[in-house]
């Protein structure tokens, strides 16, 4: 035997080693360690050298089969047929490779293909025995699973008896697979609840599902807002369906749940152009998919495609490019908003993250940190949430030795002040309204948010201000075309532009005014209704807090919150300084309502966009003559969900069935 053949054995058995250990980790403890794009690449490894090296492979090699055994909690059933796995495709051209196989082996080019969403949930088997449910399994390890039917029993959307049409014979064995998952807003419930019960909370939907089907107590299970989907068929002794999109119209004609969005196709370029789309469209559901499943439609094709190793020729999994990753947290650092926020951010290995190399990712706060458990020093999953900001899930498995827990600085890293947290509030603050973090972090704001500075960003800004030239608003504005002519990058003509763009901001509207200026609590769309509720800051700087509740969209706490920040004299100070340099302070036709082909349409925005600031997102919707709030309500056309969106704002429109949109789709909106 050669070196070069002993390393590939014997990594081979370190592989199956690896592979075999987070199978169980999985399917039987339900407490993975790495996340399923980590695994995918172990498997992806073992599954390719095993197949250059054929001679190394064995019978029990985790390849062979497609799970691990069941856990010894409940009983062990055999499934009347196997539950095999899918082999998975990446792209289009490895779908047209298997397409050509299919395509080969039946000798024929007119095949149907059905395409479902891959739903992200627990897999489980459904037997019916003349008409009526008798019992339900894991799939364990495709021939064995775990008996589970008493805690299936208490989900809702499990038929216990087919619905049957008048002197209908049911089949007399019936086996029904689909997949057992936890709605995203469910998950947050949970979550939610298992936090104010002092317990710890689970990392993802999936094994939340998994945690609540395989209790032994199956009051646990019905109290947890548990569903399913129905996709497909074991044995199916009796059924009148010739091939799968019809099997899936005669489930969902006989009580079960089958998803909406499967779709029949005529070829595989329109199986392609599904997997695209669903990429982008996967915001809109209130569950997890990773990927479609695709299946040959025919039965009889289907049978004569067989299987490889339990793994049938006539079916693929397209998986998109996986979001999560894992890598090492190395710091987490502090920045101090311009509200004296301190946001906590990571800084990280850099790892591709859906194609995407990352190093910093988004933390919330020391609340949120803690709830996770993540330490600095440990590796940690990393995903790419809303498939855009990356942010870190939790550790990917146990803490390394010496991590500890993360606790904000008692001191402000920027001016030392003593940080505090205000009761009712998850942030902790700066109270040093001289921070410099305040005055650097509202300029940066305002040149790249509301006035939209053109030629002026925040590499500019931060020049100046460390050259002591600008440290508020009105500096700003008495910033002369000599000064920038001193700053290295800037000659007669970039500096000459740079002066006149930022003069010409002085005309950019009352409510962009209003909201550059750094009051709390008031965002775009609020800074609108003030504007057009009072008409001019001289009302606004007179308002009561009585009369500011009148506003839409104010409470009591909003509006205390504007009417103290005008009582302050240093406040009503910059107003006057910023009014007499020559800014809007009155309403003009910028800010009212305007006429477009959105008219009569009403829009709210929740999390953070890529391409947009929520603020020039909804001045384009209002722009285009559309209304934009900030609360979803039976009125509202559509959310528009961006990273981290709101949980209140996400629910309350899937719950009330208002349309969501991501940001592709606000683009192609205001296109159009």
């Amino acid at each position: 035997m050669s070196s070069r053949t002993k390393t590939v054995e014997g990594r081979i058995a370190e592989l199956r080693d690896q592979v075999d250990y987070h199978l169980y980790r999985y399917h039987v403890l339900d407490e993975p360690e790495i996340p399923d794009a980590e695994f995918d690449k172990l498997w992806d490894e073992l599954l390719e050298l095993e197949r250059e090296h054929p001679e190394l492979q064995t019978p029990d090699s985790p390849t062979q089969r497609v799970g691990a055994p069941p856990s010894d909690k409940f009983a062990k059933v055999e499934h009347p047929t196997p539950m095999g796995s899918l082999e998975k495709v990446t792209t289009d051209e490895q779908l047209e490779k298997w397409h050509a196989d299919v395509v080969k082996r039946l000798g024929t080019d007119d095949v149907r293909y059905v395409t479902e969403p891959k739903i992200d949930g627990l897999s489980i088997n459904l037997l019916y025995e003349d008409g009526v449910f008798v019992r339900g399994a894991t799939r364990g390890d495709g021939s064995r699973g775990e008996d589970v039917t008493v805690n299936l029993r208490t989900i809702k959307a499990i038929s216990m008896r087919m619905q049957l049409e008048d002197g209908e014979a049911p089949p007399a064995l019936l086996e029904v697979r689909g997949e057992v998952y936890l709605p995203l807003s469910g998950f947050n419930e949970l979550n939610e609840r298992l936090v104010a019960e002092g317990k710890k909370p689970t990392p993802n939907p999936r094994n939340a599902a998994a945690g609540s089907l395989r209790q032994k107590d199956s009051s646990i299970t019905a109290a947890r807002p548990l569903a399913i989907w129905i996709h497909g068929l074991g044995r199916r002794e009796g059924l009148p369906a010739e091939g799968h999109w019809d099997s899936l119209r005669w489930l969902r004609d006989h009580g079960f749940r089958t998803n909406p969005y499967a779709e029949l196709h005529e070829s595989i370029e329109s199986v392609a152009k599904a997997c695209r789309d669903w990429e982008k469209r996967r915001i809109e559901l209130d569950y997890e998919i990773d990927g479609l499943v695709i299946k040959v439609d025919s039965f009889a094709q289907q049978d004569r495609l067989g299987a490889l190793h339990q793994r049938p020729r006539w079916a693929r999994a397209y998986k998109w490019a996986p979001m999560t990753a894992v890598t090492r947290l190395n710091k987490i650092l502090i920045r101090v908003g311009r509200t004296g926020a301190l946001n906590p951010w990571a800084l990280m290995e850099p790892v591709e993250v859906g194609g995407v190399t990352v190093s910093r990712a988004t933390l919330h706060n020391e609340e949120d940190i803690n709830r996770k458990e993540i330490r600095e020093g440990d590796d940690v999953i990393v995903q790419r949430a809303g498939d855009v900001i990356p942010q870190i899930v939790g550790p990917a498995g146990p803490h390394r030795k010496g991590t500890k827990r993360f606790r904000m600085p008692k001191n402000c890293p920027l001016c030392g002040t003593e940080i505090v947290k205000p009761e009712g509030e998850v942030m902790h603050r700066c109270p040093n309204r001289a921070c410099p973090s305040r005055g650097l972090e509202t300029l940066i704001n305002w040149v790249e948010g509301p006035a939209d500075i053109e030629g002026v960003g925040e590499q500019t800004v931060r020049l100046l201000w460390e050259k002591g030239l600008v440290r508020s608003l009105p500096d700003l504005y008495r910033l002369t075309k000599e000064q920038l002519l001193e700053l290295e990058g800037f000659a007669e003509i970039s500096a000459s532009a740079a002066i006149d763009a930022i003069q010409g901001s002085k005309q950019v509207p009352f409510s962009r005014v209003l909201l550059g200026l750094n009051i709390p609590k008031l965002g775009w769309v609020l800074a609108q209704s003030l504007a057009r509720h009072f008409g001019n800051v001289d009302r606004l700087l007179a308002a009561s807090q009585e009369e500011v509740e009148e506003v839409d969209g104010f409470g009591p706490d909003r509006a205390e919150i504007i009417v103290e920040w005008f009582e302050d004299e240093q406040n009503r100070a910059l107003v006057e300084e910023l009014r007499s340099l020559g800014l809007r302070f009155e309403l003009g036709e910028e800010d009212k309502p305007r006429e477009g082909p959105l008219t009569g349409k009403t829009y709210v925005i929740t999390g953070t966009l890529e391409r947009w600031s929520r603020e020039q997102a909804a001045a384009a919707l209002e722009a285009a003559g559309a209304k934009v709030t900030n609360s979803v309500s039976a009125k509202t056309t559509a959310l528009i969900v961006g990273e981290e969106p709101g949980a209140s704002k996400l629910t309350k429109a899937q719950k009330t069935g208002v349309e969501l949109l991501d940001e592709a789709a606000l683009e192609k909106l205001l296109a159009g």
